[in-house]
Formats: C-alpha cells, structure tokens, sequence
C-alpha cells in the first residue's frame, strides 16, 4: 500500500498490495475475487477457487499463480481460450490493471492498497536503524520479516529520514547479504546518461562512449539494487527499467547480442508520494504498482522525537546525550528538525567537538538550519542555509500548504469550485489536501 506523505502517514506507515479479480460484464459485473493464495483456480467446475458458471467458461479454464513478486496465468487448455488484454495466450505475466477474458466474461486484475498491522518489536536497533518509538518499532518488525524475501520494496519520507539506512539493513538481513548493494541515486545523474548508468553501453553506442560500460543492474546481480529518489527518474524511462523489472533482462545500450538476465533484489525511495505523482501524471501507474509490493514510510524526526537521545547517541558512539548541558538538550527535543536524522546527525557533529566548550548553546548546533528571518509582505518565511534541495523542498512544501489554506478560504472550503480556480483534477486536490492536513480541517 502506498502511504502519503502528511496526515495519513501517521496511521498508515506499513502497506502492502493485495490483488482481486473483479467482473467486468455479465449480470454480476462488480463483483470481485480476492487473490490470495499462491495458485488461484477459475472456471465453472465447483471445486475452482473462483467459480465462473457462464456457458463460455470451461470447468477448469486457468490458474493463476504466484511467483514471487509476478503473477502468471495459464491457460489450462479451455474450450473458448484465455485473453489478456485482447491477445490470446497460454501463459503471460499480469500487470494491475490487465483485463482477462475468460471465454466471453471479463474479468480485471487489481491492486489494492491495504494497511499492515503489525505487532512492534521490543528492539530498539535494527542494522542502522535505530529508535524505540512505537512506529520505528513496527517498522523493525516489518523490515525483519521482508528482508528475508526478495519482493520489491518502497520506502518513502522526506529528506533525511533514514531511506538510505533503511535499504542499508533491510541488504544486510537478506539471503542476498553476500551479494553487492549497488545504490543508484536518479537525482545526481543527468537525463542524458542516466540510461547508461542504468543499463550499462556498448563502446560507440553514443558520443564519447569510448569504452563498453557496465550499468547498475548488471552490478547488482545476486544483490540488491537501491534506486534512490526513484521519483525524479524521467517519464520516458520508466518503462524502460519496468521491462527490465518484469522481464528479468535488459540489454546495454548500443548492444547487438541477446539480453543480459538480471537477478537483483530492488529497493526504491522516494521523497514524495508516488501515487499522488501518478495522478499528476509525473509517475507511470504501472512501474508504481510494480515497485510497492511492500511501502515503508519512514516517519519524519519531529514524529518521534523520543528517538532523539538514542539517535545522539548512537551517531556519537558514545553516550553524549546525558553529557550534553540541559539548554542544549531542551532545545534539540523542541527543534523541528526540518532536515530530519541528517540535520541531527550534522548538528551532532558539532557537538562532538563542542560538548566540552564553555557557553555552549542549542544555536551554535542548529545554525545550519536555522530559520532565517522572514521576508516582508505575504512572502513566506524560508531557510537559506543548508543543502540546496532539503531548503527547496522546504520551501515548497510551505507554499503548497499555505497556497491551499488560502484557496480553501476564498471558496469556503468548496472543493468543485476550489479545483476550478486552481486549475486541478479534483482527485489530485483532495490527495493534497490530505498530504497537507487540510481535508479535515
């Protein structure tokens, strides 16, 4: 399941796709099937998982089973054939959202997106995670029990809320543990070569390509692969490495011979919600469904403030917290932390080497990101100091928030006349307004 970043985040930090078949004609049109064992029987014999009686359907007409993150159907040699999405087969993986057709009845396969409730550990380290509130604790517990499978995983949260540590662990408690941990970060690439430094190229596949290169998912093989910022992976991309995913093989670029296979473990983060992303759509629908078998969102640090002496002390490798004087204590538990577990862990930094320093204040640790003072007029206060994208995103989220409340004002709180004005698909207003808190308000 995908969890949004804001107000839902807070209740929903744990998900996980489940899948349906659901009747697209007949008289029962509606109705629907869950998917949940690892072989799934339709037609209209009685003793079939789902029980079609139509005079098209044959007693036993598929089956569809479950491997591992894919889903395969296959024909079980039918009177009137299987279709999917209009081409006759005799097996062929589904996508959420691919149609069926079972003689002449339909039928859609779906993802939904479903909560996991799970019980907390008692640790409070897990790898390189580290906290003991009530959320890092589920986290723990989810991450221990995935970790051993080799289904895709998403993990979402804003910046510096621990991703990179958490693909870090979830690797390390993996049967793929002896295998590399290859991390690609699709922000620090340009367009123009992030395909090669995906998928690898031959020698002259494009200009200055002056010697064969071997891409990330050929490095990751018998590993994991960690997609950092998934979300600023270009449009036309997408269904690239969605092949790949679905097909277990690539080719480099510029290459004349056969594919390469890839057997890797995939770990994607992303910094936004993705799901909002593919109702704008900056995300493709059917790469997201793809990669969030499981979602993780990682909860920002104001959250789980509890975590702060565990978190000091653990970047320290000492017990620093107590030794830390109570007006810089105070301080650091009432701090935003808009730069999340990186800005503790740079403020931290400091501190080490100013602990012991006379007249040491909460302000010579925090001046990195500080607030500076807000402009005149309706501007929005902003940060100017730290790193350029943790201050952009900042700065964004606070106009986004702050450009509905207003919005929600001058409409009265109308949604239909509110989507108007902003010129947005009322679906995609109502995802920001949850994002921000505001749809309740």
């Amino acid at each position: 399941m995908q969890t949004v970043l804001g107000a839902r985040m807070h209740s929903e930090r744990l998900g996980v796709q489940r899948y349906q078949l659901v009747l697209v004609n007949t008289e029962h049109a509606g109705l629907t099937f869950p998917v949940l064992a690892d072989l799934v029987r339709i037609g209209k014999a009685p003793d079939n998982d789902v029980v079609i009686e139509h005079p098209t359907v044959s007693r036993n007409h598929l089956a569809i089973s479950r491997m591992g993150d894919r889903f395969l159907a296959r024909d079980l040699g039918s009177t009137n054939g299987t279709l999917v999405d209009g081409a006759p087969v005799k097996e062929a993986y589904l996508r959420p959202g691919a149609l069926l057709e079972v003689g002449d009845v339909h039928l859609r396969f779906q993802s939904e997106r479903a909560p996991v409730q799970i019980d907390p550990t008692a640790e409070h380290k897990l790898g390189d995670l580290v906290g003991e509130s009530l959320p890092m604790r589920q986290i723990f517990a989810l991450v221990k029990r995935i970790a051993q499978t080799d289904s895709t995983l998403m993990l979402v949260g804003e910046t510096g809320t621990g991703k990179g540590a958490a693909a870090r662990t979830i690797h390390r408690l993996s049967p793929r543990n002896t295998g590399p941990l290859v991390v690609f970060d699709c922000a620090a690439v340009s367009d123009t070569l992030i395909e090669s430094e995906l998928f690898g190229h031959e020698r002259g596949a494009f200009t200055g390509a002056v010697a064969p290169r071997i891409g990330c998912l050929e490095r990751a093989h018998g590993g994991t692969l960690f997609l950092d910022e998934i979300d600023d992976l270009a449009l036309d991309l997408q269904p690239k490495l969605l092949r790949a995913i679905e097909d277990r093989e690539f080719h480099r670029l510029g290459a004349s011979a056969g594919a390469i296979p890839f057997d890797a473990r995939i770990v994607v983060a992303s910094k936004k919600d993705l799901w909002l992303e593919t109702q704008a759509g900056r995300f493709r629908e059917d790469l997201y469904f793809r990669l969030s078998v499981f979602t993780v969102a990682l909860p920002p640090l104001r959250d789980r403030k509890e975590d702060i002496p565990l978190l000091v002390n653990a970047f320290a490798g000492q017990p620093l917290w107590d030794r830390l004087p109570s007006e810089v204590r105070e301080p650091f538990l009432a701090h935003t932390w808009p730069g999340n577990v990186r800005e503790l862990r740079n403020a931290l930094e400091r501190a080490r080497h100013l602990a012991d320093m006379p007249g040491l204040t909460a302000d010579s640790l925090l001046r990195e990101f500080s607030a500076s003072p807000a402009p005149q007029g309706d501007s929005l206060p902003a940060r100017y100091g730290g790193p350029f994208k943790d201050c952009k995103e900042e700065l964004v989220r606070m106009f986004e928030r702050e450009y509905l409340s207003r919005l929600l004002a001058r409409t009265q709180r109308n949604i239909a006349k509110s989507a108007r004005e902003a010129q947005l698909d009322r679906k995609y207003l109502y995802a920001l307004l949850e994002k921000h808190g505001l749809a309740g308000e």
